[in-house]
């Protein structure tokens, strides 16, 4: 039996306004436990809300972006639920008339572009962190009433991948628009995933589970794969999925039940009592529309056009708004879009990945970059010493010139030496010499590759390929 899934997700941003949602308590990461509080985030007796009007206006911003309707009037009510890091007993959210409806986010999944629905963006209050030890479990109410704004998708996610497609596009739109950091670790972006399955053509929707506990956007992708696995094979035994609410385990790869899913008459929503009614007016609404930054998608356009480069090269560069005003910062010094971009993508990424590190953090300038791209380019260095150079430069903070006199990394460009290392290859590699002769170009870039090992990666690898189609003519 074929089986299609059907995806939707509920992400949950943390805004990064200096004060919480309903009080004045500073929202800050790491301070100790318990000391960003006061009578209003603890719900304490006869404590009264104030709603955050920054927060406000960053909910709004996120809605316009997203296309939603903002509406005229909303209000905000009250979610009651008992949980350890709820001190309140219920949580201030909004059920009937959020802030903003019917936007859409578009996608480019496996080379085709789709526009995936959202349902609602509207504002909330975070809880606590419950911390767990080995003998004991731990409260923190320092997040408790940090500004939280939960964006749901409509569920025309159909695939893992596109979930994660989803995912890196919202985040880049919410790091744009400079409303939140998105720091996954830090818990400031969470997301919950709620899946289904249904026969292939069948439009009736399928018991919704619900996916909790995802720390990345590699784990959301990777529990949906799970969980469509094992629903698949409960369906095709003729067993029932129940609808519940599971938690992905990164460490087993699996899903495991925590509790049945919750239906909104669970939590009894009422209007808050102690915030009135808001109306928006039109006047706020256009203030803030023409305060919208350029985002990913209209940057990626510009930089097509001003640039000339293909919207799958700048694809990775305007994910990351910092990596793309490094780019730009970059392009002033050097205009030459396409190595930067390169290397950008390349050698750069591969060192911010493996130091967990973002550009901003690197310690790398945009004049140290491009010193290094010029030196490559008038053949002081190879490119492969380049990324070793690049490593040093990180490592010890000294400039590229430098590091390749200290090391003496300078690229080989005399031809009598490099001529020694060519014969000396040739004779070794009679196979290769012979497949160049028959017409496999290839076989000329292998023996190039080496005189570069022979060279210790010094080597001119324009001249070496010269000296070599020279030799190899009168063999």
């Amino acid at each position: 039996m074929s089986y299609e899934c059907v995806i939707g997700l509920e992400v949950h941003a943390q805004l990064n306004t200096r004060t919480k949602a309903f009080c004045g308590c500073a929202v800050e990461f790491g301070k100790e436990p318990n000391s960003l509080t006061c009578p209003v985030c603890l719900g304490l007796p006869g404590s009264l809300p104030v709603l955050n009007q920054t927060a406000f206006e960053y909910a709004v911003k996120v809605a316009l972006a997203l296309g939603c309707q903002v509406q005229k009037n909303t209000k905000f009510d009250r979610k009651n639920y008992f949980y350890p890091d709820l001190p309140k007993n219920y949580q201030i959210s909004q059920y009937d008339l959020p802030l903003s409806l019917k936007g859409s986010l578009e996608i480019e999944s496996a080379d085709k572009m789709k526009k995936i629905g959202i349902t609602r963006v509207h504002l909330e209050e975070d809880a606590g962190k419950l911390i767990h030890l080995d003998d004991a479990s731990l409260v923190d109410y320092n997040r408790a009433g940090t500004p939280l704004l939960e964006i749901v998708s409509e569920p025309d996610i159909s695939s893992p991948l596109e979930a994660y497609d989803y995912l890196t596009v919202l985040k880049a739109i919410l790091q744009y628009l400079g409303v939140s950091d998105c720091d996954m670790e830090k818990g400031t972006l969470r997301c919950d995933a709620n899946i289904s399955l249904r026969k292939t053509g069948v439009k009736t929707l399928g018991a919704k589970v619900e996916l909790k506990n995802m720390n990345s956007f590699k784990a959301v992708k990777d529990a949906l794969e799970y969980e469509i696995g094992r629903q698949t094979d409960l369906l095709s035994e003729n067993k029932g999925i129940i609808q519940e609410t599971r938690l992905w385990d990164a460490k087993k790869l699996a899903t495991f039940s925590m509790r049945t899913k919750e239906e909104a008459s669970d939590y009894r929503y009422f209007p808050e009592p102690d915030l009135p009614l808001f109306t928006i007016e039109d006047s706020l609404i256009e203030k803030i529309k023409g305060s919208l930054p350029e985002l990913p998608r209209e940057k990626s356009a510009r930089f097509v056009k001003e640039y000339g480069l293909t919207e799958r090269e700048v694809k990775l560069v305007i994910q990351d708004k910092d990596l793309a005003d490094y780019f730009e910062a970059c392009c002033k010094l050097y205009p030459k879009a396409k190595i930067i971009n390169n290397w950008l993508i390349g050698a750069v990424s591969a060192e911010m990945n493996s130091r967990k590190l973002e550009i901003a953090t690197l310690r790398l300038s945009a004049a140290s970059l491009i010193e290094l791209i010029k030196l490559v380019e008038d053949g002081s260095v190879s490119n492969l010493v380049a990324k070793d150079v690049l490593k040093e430069m990180l490592d010890s903070g000294k400039p590229a010139v430098s590091i390749i006199k200290e090391k003496g990394l300078a690229q080989i460009s005399d031809t009598s030496q490099l001529e020694k290392i060519a014969g000396d290859v040739i004779k070794e590699n009679g196979r290769s010499v012979q497949d160049f002769l028959a017409g496999k170009e290839n076989a000329l870039m292998f023996l190039v590759g080496q005189v570069m090992r022979k060279s210790g990666g010094k080597a001119n690898p324009k001249v070496v390929q010269e000296i070599l189609r020279g030799r190899l003519k009168n063999v």
